[in-house]
Protein backbone atom coordinates (compact mmCIF):
# COMPACT_ATOMS: atom_id res chain seq x y z
CA UNK A 1 0.00 0.00 0.00
CA UNK A 2 1.29 3.47 -0.92
CA UNK A 3 1.59 5.92 1.99
CA UNK A 4 -0.22 9.11 0.94
CA UNK A 5 0.29 10.96 4.24
CA UNK A 6 1.08 14.61 3.55
CA UNK A 7 3.98 16.32 5.26
CA UNK A 8 4.67 20.02 5.54
CA UNK A 9 6.70 22.54 7.48
CA UNK A 10 10.42 22.62 8.25
CA UNK A 11 12.33 19.35 8.03
CA UNK A 12 13.36 19.54 11.70
CA UNK A 13 9.71 19.66 12.75
CA UNK A 14 8.86 16.62 10.66
CA UNK A 15 11.71 14.63 12.19
CA UNK A 16 10.65 15.75 15.67
CA UNK A 17 7.08 14.72 14.89
CA UNK A 18 7.98 11.04 14.71
CA UNK A 19 6.89 9.02 17.75
CA UNK A 20 10.41 8.72 19.12
CA UNK A 21 9.37 6.76 22.19
CA UNK A 22 7.94 4.00 20.01
CA UNK A 23 10.88 4.22 17.61
CA UNK A 24 13.41 3.81 20.42
CA UNK A 25 11.59 0.74 21.73
CA UNK A 26 11.63 -0.87 18.30
CA UNK A 27 15.24 0.11 17.73
CA UNK A 28 16.28 -1.41 21.05
CA UNK A 29 14.43 -4.61 20.18
CA UNK A 30 15.40 -5.06 16.54
CA UNK A 31 18.32 -2.73 15.73
CA UNK A 32 16.26 -0.77 13.18
CA UNK A 33 13.02 1.22 13.13
CA UNK A 34 11.02 3.27 10.62
CA UNK A 35 10.23 6.96 11.10
CA UNK A 36 7.00 8.59 10.00
CA UNK A 37 7.02 10.13 6.53
CA UNK A 38 9.44 13.06 6.59
CA UNK A 39 9.79 13.93 2.88
CA UNK A 40 7.17 14.59 0.21
CA UNK A 41 7.31 12.67 -3.09
CA UNK A 42 8.47 15.87 -4.81
CA UNK A 43 11.34 16.30 -2.32
CA UNK A 44 12.30 12.65 -2.79
CA UNK A 45 12.40 13.12 -6.55
CA UNK A 46 14.46 16.29 -6.15
CA UNK A 47 17.09 14.47 -4.09
CA UNK A 48 17.14 11.43 -6.39
CA UNK A 49 17.67 13.72 -9.40
CA UNK A 50 20.89 15.00 -7.83
CA UNK A 51 22.50 11.69 -8.82
CA UNK A 52 22.73 13.04 -12.38
CA UNK A 53 24.64 16.16 -11.24
CA UNK A 54 28.25 15.03 -10.56
CA UNK A 55 29.29 18.41 -9.12
CA UNK A 56 27.49 17.50 -5.87
CA UNK A 57 29.72 14.46 -5.26
CA UNK A 58 33.33 13.77 -4.34
CA UNK A 59 33.45 10.22 -5.72
CA UNK A 60 31.39 7.44 -7.31
CA UNK A 61 31.69 3.80 -6.23
CA UNK A 62 30.90 0.86 -8.54
CA UNK A 63 29.88 -1.87 -6.10
CA UNK A 64 30.60 -4.78 -8.46
CA UNK A 65 34.17 -3.57 -8.99
CA UNK A 66 34.82 -3.68 -5.24
CA UNK A 67 32.81 -6.87 -4.71
CA UNK A 68 30.29 -4.98 -2.55
CA UNK A 69 27.35 -6.26 -4.60
CA UNK A 70 25.99 -4.57 -7.75
CA UNK A 71 24.91 -0.98 -8.33
CA UNK A 72 26.39 2.44 -7.69
CA UNK A 73 26.57 5.04 -4.99
CA UNK A 74 28.02 8.52 -4.72
CA UNK A 75 29.47 10.38 -1.75
CA UNK A 76 28.41 14.01 -1.45
CA UNK A 77 30.98 16.76 -1.01
CA UNK A 78 30.86 18.72 2.25
CA UNK A 79 28.82 21.36 0.39
CA UNK A 80 25.59 19.46 1.04
CA UNK A 81 22.28 20.40 -0.58
CA UNK A 82 20.19 22.29 1.96
CA UNK A 83 17.63 19.54 2.50
CA UNK A 84 20.32 16.89 3.08
CA UNK A 85 22.13 19.15 5.56
CA UNK A 86 18.86 19.94 7.36
CA UNK A 87 17.94 16.27 7.65
CA UNK A 88 21.33 15.37 9.13
CA UNK A 89 21.19 18.22 11.62
CA UNK A 90 17.61 17.35 12.60
CA UNK A 91 18.33 13.67 13.25
CA UNK A 92 21.54 14.05 15.27
CA UNK A 93 20.00 15.44 18.52
CA UNK A 94 17.26 12.78 18.36
CA UNK A 95 19.75 9.95 17.95
CA UNK A 96 22.27 11.26 20.47
CA UNK A 97 20.42 10.10 23.64
CA UNK A 98 20.07 6.62 22.13
CA UNK A 99 23.77 6.47 21.31
CA UNK A 100 24.72 7.55 24.83
CA UNK A 101 22.33 5.04 26.40
CA UNK A 102 23.75 2.19 24.30
CA UNK A 103 27.31 3.18 25.19
CA UNK A 104 26.45 3.19 28.90
CA UNK A 105 24.86 -0.26 28.70
CA UNK A 106 27.91 -1.68 26.93
CA UNK A 107 30.42 0.09 29.17
CA UNK A 108 31.89 1.99 26.22
CA UNK A 109 32.98 5.64 25.91
CA UNK A 110 30.38 8.12 24.67
CA UNK A 111 32.51 10.85 23.07
CA UNK A 112 29.67 12.56 21.16
CA UNK A 113 29.08 16.22 22.12
CA UNK A 114 25.71 17.93 22.02
CA UNK A 115 26.46 19.68 18.72
CA UNK A 116 26.97 17.79 15.45
CA UNK A 117 29.40 20.46 14.25
CA UNK A 118 31.65 19.87 17.26
CA UNK A 119 31.57 16.09 16.72
CA UNK A 120 32.56 16.56 13.07
CA UNK A 121 35.45 18.78 14.12
CA UNK A 122 36.60 15.94 16.38
CA UNK A 123 36.38 13.52 13.44
CA UNK A 124 38.46 15.84 11.27
CA UNK A 125 41.09 16.30 14.00
CA UNK A 126 41.40 12.50 14.12
CA UNK A 127 42.02 12.30 10.37
CA UNK A 128 38.43 11.55 9.29
CA UNK A 129 37.70 14.54 7.08
CA UNK A 130 35.82 13.11 4.07
CA UNK A 131 32.07 13.49 3.70
CA UNK A 132 30.21 10.21 4.24
CA UNK A 133 26.73 11.33 3.13
CA UNK A 134 25.68 9.01 0.36
CA UNK A 135 23.19 8.73 -2.51
CA UNK A 136 22.63 5.17 -3.73
CA UNK A 137 21.15 3.98 -7.02
CA UNK A 138 20.10 0.40 -7.84
CA UNK A 139 18.70 -1.00 -11.07
CA UNK A 140 17.35 -4.45 -11.99
CA UNK A 141 19.61 -7.19 -10.61
CA UNK A 142 21.50 -4.83 -8.27
CA UNK A 143 22.00 -5.60 -4.58
CA UNK A 144 24.20 -4.63 -1.62
CA UNK A 145 26.24 -7.16 0.34
CA UNK A 146 25.82 -7.37 4.11
CA UNK A 147 28.32 -4.99 5.70
CA UNK A 148 28.98 -2.36 8.36
CA UNK A 149 29.77 1.31 7.59
CA UNK A 150 32.87 1.94 9.65
CA UNK A 151 35.15 4.64 8.23
CA UNK A 152 37.61 5.03 11.12
CA UNK A 153 37.89 5.01 14.90
CA UNK A 154 35.52 7.97 15.32
CA UNK A 155 32.18 6.22 15.02
CA UNK A 156 28.57 7.22 15.61
CA UNK A 157 26.55 4.05 16.34
CA UNK A 158 23.39 4.96 14.40
CA UNK A 159 22.57 6.10 10.89
CA UNK A 160 19.51 6.75 8.72
CA UNK A 161 18.53 5.67 5.22
CA UNK A 162 15.63 7.45 3.49
CA UNK A 163 13.62 5.88 0.67
CA UNK A 164 13.36 8.14 -2.38
CA UNK A 165 11.31 5.91 -4.69
CA UNK A 166 7.98 4.13 -4.12
CA UNK A 167 8.26 0.34 -3.66
CA UNK A 168 5.85 -1.60 -5.83
CA UNK A 169 5.52 1.41 -8.14
CA UNK A 170 9.02 2.58 -9.08
CA UNK A 171 10.74 -0.72 -8.28
CA UNK A 172 10.21 -4.20 -6.87
CA UNK A 173 12.51 -6.15 -4.56
CA UNK A 174 15.26 -4.11 -2.93
CA UNK A 175 14.29 -4.73 0.71
CA UNK A 176 16.59 -3.42 3.43
CA UNK A 177 18.24 -6.39 5.16
CA UNK A 178 19.78 -6.77 8.61
CA UNK A 179 21.44 -9.70 10.32
CA UNK A 180 22.20 -9.95 14.01
CA UNK A 181 24.92 -12.19 15.38
CA UNK A 182 23.42 -13.46 18.63
CA UNK A 183 25.46 -14.69 21.61
CA UNK A 184 25.88 -18.49 21.50
CA UNK A 185 23.16 -18.80 18.81
CA UNK A 186 22.72 -18.69 15.07
CA UNK A 187 22.34 -15.32 13.36
CA UNK A 188 18.88 -13.78 12.96
CA UNK A 189 17.81 -11.83 9.87
CA UNK A 190 15.12 -9.27 9.09
CA UNK A 191 13.91 -7.40 6.02
CA UNK A 192 12.14 -4.04 5.73
CA UNK A 193 10.38 -2.49 2.76
CA UNK A 194 11.41 1.17 2.86
CA UNK A 195 8.46 3.43 1.99
CA UNK A 196 9.07 6.56 -0.06
CA UNK A 197 9.83 9.55 2.15
CA UNK A 198 10.31 7.53 5.34
CA UNK A 199 13.60 7.06 7.16
CA UNK A 200 14.93 3.86 8.64
CA UNK A 201 17.13 4.34 11.69
CA UNK A 202 19.54 1.45 12.16
CA UNK A 203 22.69 0.52 14.00
CA UNK A 204 26.01 1.18 12.28
CA UNK A 205 27.90 -1.73 13.82
CA UNK A 206 26.38 -3.28 16.96
CA UNK A 207 23.81 -2.73 19.69
CA UNK A 208 23.28 -3.78 23.33
CA UNK A 209 21.40 -7.03 23.81
CA UNK A 210 19.98 -8.04 27.22
CA UNK A 211 21.21 -11.42 28.48
CA UNK A 212 21.03 -13.26 31.80
CA UNK A 213 24.48 -11.88 32.61
CA UNK A 214 23.63 -8.30 31.73
CA UNK A 215 24.15 -6.38 28.51
CA UNK A 216 26.01 -8.06 25.68
CA UNK A 217 27.36 -6.65 22.42
CA UNK A 218 25.21 -7.67 19.42
CA UNK A 219 27.11 -7.25 16.11
CA UNK A 220 24.85 -6.38 13.16
CA UNK A 221 25.25 -6.03 9.41
CA UNK A 222 22.99 -4.47 6.79
CA UNK A 223 22.49 -4.72 3.05
CA UNK A 224 19.88 -4.64 0.29
CA UNK A 225 18.17 -7.58 -1.41
CA UNK A 226 18.17 -7.89 -5.21
CA UNK A 227 16.13 -5.28 -7.07
CA UNK A 228 13.84 -7.22 -9.41
CA UNK A 229 12.60 -4.35 -11.56
CA UNK A 230 12.75 -0.57 -11.84
CA UNK A 231 15.15 1.78 -10.13
CA UNK A 232 15.67 2.35 -6.40
CA UNK A 233 17.33 5.47 -4.93
CA UNK A 234 18.07 6.01 -1.24
CA UNK A 235 19.74 8.76 0.77
CA UNK A 236 22.15 7.66 3.49
CA UNK A 237 22.77 9.96 6.46
CA UNK A 238 25.94 9.07 8.36
CA UNK A 239 26.90 10.96 11.51
CA UNK A 240 30.66 10.55 11.34
CA UNK A 241 33.01 11.54 8.52
CA UNK A 242 35.36 9.16 6.74
CA UNK A 243 39.12 8.67 6.79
Amino acid sequence: MIDTTLVSGPVAGRVAGTDWSALVSELDEHGNALTDRILTPAECQEIAALYGEPAHFRTTVDMARHRFGSGQYRYFTHDLPDIVRELREAFYPRLLPIARDWAEKLGKPAPWPDELSEWLRMCHAAGQAKSAQILLRYGPGDWNALHRDVFGDMLFPLQVVIGLDAPGVDFTGGEFLMTEQRPRAQSRGSSTTLPQGHGLVFTTRDRPVATKRGWSNGPMRHGVSTVRSGRRHTLGLVFHDAA
